[in-house]
């Protein structure tokens, strides 16, 4: 058994670390309803603008503004994956780590043997990983967090439609995280580009005729890039608000864990104090029955 000195010493250290873990879930759980409002608001506005965007771009030709929703064969790949700057959240970069090697090792295999997939890291565990696998980076936007915006957002956004325009890249992929709610978020993988056609109905025409005023190509053109950056915009805010979420959740279970650990602590120090009393007492009394002798 452990002396108490040592047993007293990792009291104090637990406890140490339980204020640590507890003031941790309170910042999360602060940030966590700021970056909840954001994507709260912003997800109705996104997926009906992906709506109109799918049924737009299903009508065109690339002579019409049509170039995002061309369908090429994906001889080069492009994988944007969205983590954090900072550890300590649980398995949400790690999930988010195991989807790109998934990606590579089955739907991009043969592109990634040539070495025509390339990955854009949001986020510094991403950039850190393939680092680490050295696994071929393009560009990284670790500092995107640092001043979350859309602005921010949308140069990205529009580096990666101007490579996708001048054939650098033929498919596009973004990974990120789903909000769902605090404990549970969803690793979501996601086609930029091109841009996914919508489903037919049974006579073989898209679900939605539009009528287009003043004409076709202005809309279009204004239109097809301002929602492509809507759409990384929005996969960057809910991976922002999974972050936090993910992070409260693992440092509420950490201080949960340091308090039965601490209650077993004590329960091991009160045994051996007991123990250590009990020999003192008969130590006292086989002393005094020599004396007696």
């Amino acid at each position: 058994m452990a002396s108490l000195k040592e047993v007293r010493n990792r009291i104090v250290s637990v406890s140490s670390t339980q204020q640590i873990t507890s003031a941790m879930k309170m910042v999360s759980a602060a940030k966590l309803r700021r970056a909840q409002d954001a994507i709260v608001q912003m997800r109705p506005y996104a997926i009906k603008l992906q709506e109109i965007l799918s049924n737009l771009t299903a009508s065109l030709d690339s002579s019409e503004g049509g170039v995002y929703g061309q369908q090429r064969e994906p001889k080069k790949v492009l994988i944007i994956t969205v983590t954090s700057n900072r550890g300590l959240a649980g398995a949400f970069n790690a999930n988010i780590q195991k989807q790109a090697r998934i990606l590579t090792e089955t739907k991009y295999k043969e592109q990634f043997a040539k070495g025509d997939v390339k990955f854009m890291a949001i986020g510094k565990k991403a950039n850190d990983y393939f680092a680490k696998n050295l696994m071929p980076v393009y560009a990284n936007h670790s500092n995107l967090f640092e001043n979350l915006n859309f602005g921010n957002t949308a140069e990205i956004a529009e580096k990666v439609m101007n490579a996708f325009k001048n054939g650098e890249f033929d498919r596009v992929e973004v990974i990120y995280n789903h909000f769902r709610n605090a404990a549970f978020q969803i690793p979501t993988v996601e086609q930029f580009l091109p841009v996914v056609p919508p489903a037919k109905d049974e006579n073989n025409k898209t679900s939605i005729d539009y009528i287009f005023e003043p004409d076709k190509v202005s809309i279009v053109t204004e239109l097809i890039p301002k929602s492509l950056k809507i759409q990384l915009y929005k996969a960057v805010l809910d991976s922002h608000a999974s972050e936090h979420g993910a992070r409260m959740t693992a440092m509420s279970k950490a201080t949960d864990n340091a308090k039965e650990l601490i209650k077993e602590l004590k329960l091991t120090y009160n045994k051996a104090r007991q123990a250590s009393i009990t020999n003192e007492i008969l130590e006292i009394v086989g002393g005094a029955e020599a004396l007696k002798g």
